[in-house]
């Protein structure tokens, strides 16, 4: 008879548990506030119905009428908050057992709940630009590095400031002829599908490992262009309502710097207030506090002042992401860090939830039409902003291009800016909300679910034939040894006799140690999938260590201080980003194949130390050389790299993760060595071409 394996029926449980909650939210959400608000309805309507007061009872039961309303309508938003968040976990559940972007699992549950819900949940555009943008803002502003945005800085301010407004224009051309809206309204729709929301593409991004610039590209122009797609909106707005006078476009630029720099000098001053603060104080609860005044602060002083709130968040979280950190503990950075991380969570979960419940589909096939003419526009402005204005500054890949502009989605901005349309625009503002619904559908679903498959078709994540093969044989192992595991388990229970096991142990314990011996082998071939595993082994015995000391500080054995003073040390060593075990690896390597082959690498001054490390640690050995020369001020290193012909890719991968700037290598030998440097040999590495020089013999003096 055939059994289940030792994970169907687990699974198969996990599945069913899951269906039943489902169906359990999507019950409660339909009945119970409904329930709700025909309570509240009919206790608003009998408060209505109360003829004036005549006596103190009539006056106390009213009160107490207008009390019950206020508790009702309490309960009912505790309820939806309460509901929200646990669909939240759910969709984030199933996102990763299915592997689908989880901002998309999360916006096709809001269409469920609109198809099961009767009442609409409404939420006013300024709750959720005050309330749910400023976190999200600020926890990927806090998380980019300011070197690697300085770096990027040109294209990023191409595609967040002339791209947006070139999307406004293009865009608002295109709709105004194919749907006949006048111009000036078609420029608002624009403005408000300018801003870029790429939340489950750099989430995706970094499950998968792509280039790190390719990252900083789209968080940085995402940050930017909110503020500027805010700014735009409020000027078209304008122009829009009073088209028949003559608005004053000079001033309309006028305003527009004075707008976004305002909002750019507010958040520069708060995050360097607030950091200087950060830095005098060693308390990790406080200093989180500060982070969150910072960014909701910042916000709100912006607004008041008159200048961009969100671009005032953006260049707060910039300023403290940087600067505050060097002034905090270890444990500090990871509180605040781990805090941000689920403050972001909750404000994509809520915003992505209410994305999907505020669309009505039925609305959105009526206007297919317009809904199309706006997809298209938006998809051909970003392809000429993208492949139009990417030239600017360092030259960005063609691959990349393309990931930038499908990467393009929208989200919260657009949702928020649609909602806060004046009525004053007339029959027009539903027209233009149904077609930013349908494009920002469009873009989280079509673009969101497709991203993953176009990554891989590009290649942009390059793995090395060592690394596949040692992922292929690890997991043949660990397979094997939990199927040995499990037949011990079953043996234990009674349930596969001793005569069997007796019979069946030795074989399978021969072949997982033959399974064993193989992943020894593809480790030692590429030295960096050995490093990477001992820097995992080393967190988790820092961790192990963190959980241990943790149980001791709650049975007693230690004292408040002691424990502060030890974690301490270990969050230290957790958050040293590079291993500092090397000596495991060099014992390893004593007896490596012989120096057979040479590379030469130009790398800047800055970068030098993490390039020695990260290549010693492999075995490799590195001679640096005089050099002189640099780029914009920068001074360049040299080095001589000996390895023997199976290193040459595990020392450029170690040399492209060890160096923020950029690495040239040389095709010709350098003037005035004492080495003899025969023809260099071209080879590629990864799309990378460099070139190797065969020697006979290899010195250290």
């Amino acid at each position: 008879m055939h059994r289940p394996g030792p994970l169907s029926q687990p699974k198969r449980i996990i599945i069913i548990i899951f269906v039943c909650l489902l169906a359990v939210i999507l019950a409660a959400c339909r009945l119970a506030p409904v329930g709700r608000l025909q309570q509240a309805s009919l206790l608003s309507s009998a408060v209505q119905s109360t003829p004036s007061p005549t006596s103190t009872g009539d006056t106390g039961e009213e009160e107490m009428l207008l009390q019950d309303l206020e508790n009702e309508e309490i309960i009912l938003v505790e309820e939806v908050v309460v509901g929200l968040l646990f669909i939240a976990a759910l969709v984030g559940i199933a996102a990763q057992r299915f592997r689908v972007p989880y901002t998309v699992g999360l916006v096709l549950m809001g269409l469920v709940l609109t198809l099961r819900t009767q009442e609409e949940i409404i939420l006013p555009s300024n709750i959720i630009m005050a309330l749910l943008v400023p976190p999200l803002i600020f926890e990927a502003a806090f998380h980019l590095n300011i070197d690697e945005v300085r770096r990027n800085l040109a294209p990023i301010l191409a595609l967040a400031i002339p791209g947006v407004i070139l999307t406004t224009l293009m865009v608002g051309l295109v709709v105004s002829w194919g749907t006949k809206m006048a111009l000036p309204l078609a420029l608002v729709f624009g403005a408000l599908v300018s801003a870029t929301d790429p939340v489950s593409v750099v989430a995706l991004f970094r499950r998968l490992g792509v280039p790190k610039r390719l990252q900083v590209l789209l968080e940085g122009e995402s940050l930017l262009n909110d503020g500027t797609a805010i700014v735009v909106f409020n000027l078209v707005i304008i122009s829009a309502l009073f088209s028949e006078q003559s608005f004053n476009w000079v001033g309309g630029v006028i305003d527009f710097a004075r707008v976004a720099g305002g909002g750019l000098l507010v958040g520069l001053v708060m995050g360097l207030l607030v950091s200087q603060l950060i830095g005098r104080i060693d308390d990790h609860l406080i200093e989180t506090t500060l982070t969150s005044v910072l960014a909701f602060g910042a916000y709100l002083v912006g607004e008041v002042l008159g200048v961009s709130g969100v671009l005032a968040v953006v260049a707060a979280g910039l300023v403290n992401g940087n600067i505050g950190p060097r002034g905090m503990s270890p444990t500090t950075r990871i509180v605040v860090f781990n805090f941000w991380e689920y403050a972001a969570f909750l404000a994509n979960s809520f915003v992505f939830l209410l994305i999907g419940i505020r669309i009505d589909l039925n609305v959105l096939f009526d206007n297919w039409e317009p809904i199309l003419w706006a997809i298209g526009a938006v998809l051909l402005s970003r392809a000429a902003i993208v492949y139009g204005l990417s030239w600017i500054g360092r030259d960005i890949p063609v691959k990349w291009k393309h990931v930038i502009f499908w990467g393009g989605l929208r989200g919260a901005i657009s949702l928020a800016l649609a909602l806060s349309l004046p009525a004053g625009l007339g029959p027009a503002r539903d027209q233009i909300q149904v077609m930013a619904f349908g494009v920002v559908l469009f873009t989280l679903i079509v673009q969101g679910f497709t991203m993953d498959p176009l990554v891989d078709s590009l290649q942009l994540v390059q793995r090395s034939e060592t690394q596949t093969e040692y992922e292929r044989r690890h997991a043949r192992a660990v397979a094997s040894r939990t199927a040995i595991e499990y037949l011990e388990k079953m043996k234990r229970q009674g349930l596969l006799s001793e005569h069997s096991w007796q019979n069946l142990s030795p074989i399978l314990k021969e072949h997982n140690q033959s399974l064993l011996g193989a992943v020894n082998e593809a480790m030692k071939a590429d030295p960096l999938v050995e490093a990477e595993e001992l820097d995992t082994a080393r967190r988790e015995y820092l961790r192990a260590q963190r959980s241990v000391l943790t149980s001791l500080l709650k049975d007693g054995v230690i004292s408040d201080d002691t424990y502060s003073q030890l974690v301490s040390e270990v969050d230290a060593a957790l958050a040293e980003p590079r291993t500092v075990w090397p000596e495991l690896i060099m014992q390893h390597h004593d007896h490596r194949k012989p120096i057979d082959r040479l590379l030469t690498a130009v790398i800047q001054e800055q970068d030098v130390e993490n390039a020695i490390s990260s290549l010693t640690k492999l075995g490799i050995a590195i001679t640096r050389l005089p050099s002189t020369g640099g780029f914009l001020g920068r001074r360049n290193a040299t080095l001589l790299i000996g390895m023997n012909h199976g290193q040459t890719e595990s020392a450029v991968r170690a040399l492209s993760k060890s160096c923020r700037r950029r690495i040239e290598y040389l095709a010709t030998p350098l003037e005035g060595s004492p080495l003899p440097f025969p023809s260099p040999t071209p080879i590629t590495v990864g799309g990378a071409t460099i070139f190797t020089l065969e020697i006979e013999r290899y010195e250290e003096f």
